[in-house]
Formats: structure tokens, sequence, C-alpha cells
């Protein structure tokens, strides 16, 4: 599994609900009280993609593989968490085991539901959980100097080039910048992530809305949206009830129920993918009588990478790929069509693989 993240949030914004629903699991138990998720919660879900379906059918495979995703449900942060208020030390662990960050920030009003600060505000709510954890960070990274002030003077060049790195981004994220914000050049982004930061992880929001706003979102998941794009993060508009709600409808019953609500698609579908795509990922497919399957890579993995994903010896003994796109498979049916039609072509060692690539790799151990 190459992809994990976690859902993030104050208590009683909607974080298990969506988990339950995300798993089609009560596995997280959805409360209205503060810290009802005591550890994290983990689960493995397909990721949607149309195009597997579709290579799966043209090549008549009994069995059709998605790729997954990790997610972890996290207990939610209070104001004070840095300093270990509610369950904070253990919830900010949680979070720096994790690739990436959904943030789910209330954007509802319910009188039923209590909110931990009195009242509806996500914009209020997101700078709350970026205070919270930049001085976690900083905490962090003070901690950190002392240890590599003693290193330096046993002459070690890393813990110089990695002090030189905190004591620049150190003062920048004191005036409330998020490591993933700061201007830094490819050697710093590496040196960082060897930092265990929460606020460099990538960071998704996920704007939860009432049933009647979950086609097009309200006023607040606008306001959180603008302040979203304008950090230059990903959002997404979805109702966790109604998620919660399709979750638990026949699978028959799924699409009427959708209609019916001005829906095309399950907001967690969107989730889903922006998720997966938050970390850089694509996908490749593998198409056979067998299976139909879909395999995750970093993006800028090359060919050999690739088949390392399916089984190490593929990677070991790597001799060429046969390559075809998926529009051409799409398109011309088959991949006998694809080889006569002369679209299927032979890659090294060099190749990146695309997304959408359906490979076959041919290896010597």
């Amino acid at each position: 599994m190459g992809f994990n993240c976690g859902i993030v949030g104050l208590p009683n914004v909607g974080k298990s609900t969506l988990f339950n629903a995300l798993t089609q699991t009560a596995a997280a138990a959805a409360a209205n009280y503060p810290f009802c998720t005591i550890e994290p919660n983990v689960g493995r879900l397909p990721v949607p993609d149309p195009r597997l379906d579709l290579l799966a059918k043209l090549g008549k495979s009994a069995k059709t593989l998605p790729t997954q995703l990790e997610i972890k449900d996290i207990a939610g942060l209070v104001r004070g968490a840095s300093k270990g208020e509610g369950l904070g030390n253990k919830f900010l662990g949680a979070i720096r085991e994790v690739d990436a960050i959904l943030e789910v920030l209330r954007c509802f009003e319910d009188d039923d539901i209590t909110h931990v600060e009195g009242g509806v505000d996500p914009l209020r709510d997101a700078e709350l959980i970026q205070t919270e954890l930049l001085l976690a960070d900083i905490d962090s990274l003070n901690r950190q100097k002392d240890g590599l002030v003693k290193r330096i003077r046993a002459q070690d060049k890393e813990a110089k080039r990695r002090l030189e790195l905190i004591e620049h981004i150190l003062p920048l994220m004191e005036e409330g910048r998020p490591v993933r914000r700061l201007p830094l050049d490819p050697e710093q982004r590496l040196l960082v992530a060897d930092l265990t930061l929460l606020t460099a992880k990538p960071l998704l929001y996920v704007l939860n809305v009432d049933e009647a706003a979950a086609a097009g979102g309200n006023d607040w998941s606008a306001k959180a949206a603008a302040m979203a794009a304008g950090e230059g993060a990903g959002s997404v508009v979805v109702s966790a009830a109604i998620e919660a709600e399709l979750a638990g409808l026949p699978a028959e019953e799924r699409a009427e129920y959708l209609t019916s609500l001005g829906l095309e698609e399950p907001g967690l579908n969107r989730v889903i993918r922006e998720g997966y795509a938050l970390l850089d990922l694509i996908t490749f497919f593998t198409v056979g009588p067998k299976e139909a399957r879909a395999w995750t890579v970093e993006k800028g993995a090359t060919a050999p990478q690739a088949a390392g994903v399916i089984h190490t010896d593929f990677e070991r003994g790597f001799i060429a790929a046969e390559v075809i796109t998926f529009d051409d498979f799409a398109a011309l049916g088959s991949e006998q069509a694809v080889k006569e039609a002369g679209r299927m072509r032979l890659e090294g060692r060099d190749y990146v693989i695309r997304d959408g690539d359906v490979c076959h790799f041919r290896f010597n151990v």
C-alpha cells in the first residue's frame, strides 16, 4: 500500500460519519460527543475508475481488482492540542504517521449536533487546526535543534545541512505559514521530508454540508473553497449524512437515490479521486482473461519500477514493457486489435509510465 491518508478535524464535524460511509462499515463510532474515536480506525477502499470496468469487459476478465487507498479516521483535535489538551499528543502522533491529510470542515447548521467552538465557522476551524499543527511542528523543530548541535560538534555534515534548513524555516513558520506553502528548492524539500512535519503534508479540505446543499454547496462551503484555493489546496463538497445513507442502500437503489438529489455520483468518489491525486499518484493497468487490475505508482515512475509494484522479480529481471494507451485499447476493443493496428509499443528501462497505460512486462530472473 503506497498511500495512507488521515481524516482530521474538530470533534462533531462529520469525520467518523464520513469514514463509515467510505468503508461502508460501522467501525468508527459516530456519536454526538468529543473523543468518540479514541484509536485511529483504519479502512481500505477501492479507487473508483470506470476505465478499469471497461478494460475488464473488453478483456473478458474473470475478476476486476481496483487499486486501493488506506484511510485512517483520527479522533478530533481541540484548541490546545499542541499542548496536550484533550487527547492532543495522541492525535498529533496519529496524524504524523499519515502521508496526506483530509481535513473535514463543518459547513452546516444543526441545533442537535453541538460544536466544540460554540458555532459553525469553517474558516475559524481551519485556522484553529492549522495553528495547532504549526505549534506542534515548531515545538518539534526546536527539540530537534538541540540534538543537531551535538552532532555538528562531531563533524556531522548532514546535521549541519538539516540545522541550516530548520533555522531558515522556523521564523517563517512562526509567522503562521505551514511548511507546504514555503518557497523551498528541491533539495530543501527532500530534507523537509525527513523532519516528519505535520504542516508539510499534502492537504485536501472536505467541506461537509447538509443534504439540501449536497449538489451545489452553500455560503459556508463557498467561503471555505475560496480559502482553500487561496492556499493552493484542493476542496470537495460532500454531505456525509447523504453518503452514509447511500452506503446503506442496496446497489441497485443508489443510482435512483442520487438522481433524486440531483447528484451524478457519490461525493465520496470525488473525495477518493482527489485524495489519490493529492500525492501525485497515477494508475496503470494489466488486463488478461484471469483478471483486470489497476496498480498505483507515483508520477514519474519508470517501467521497471512499475513492474516492481506487481512483483519484485519483475523489476529485478526487467527486459521490456509492452504498452498500450487506454484510449487505443478502448477504441480498438482488444489487445489483438491493438497489435494488428500497430498501436502496441515496446518500451525499455527509461520509459516513464503514464496514467492509463495498459502494460505487460517481459522479464527474466
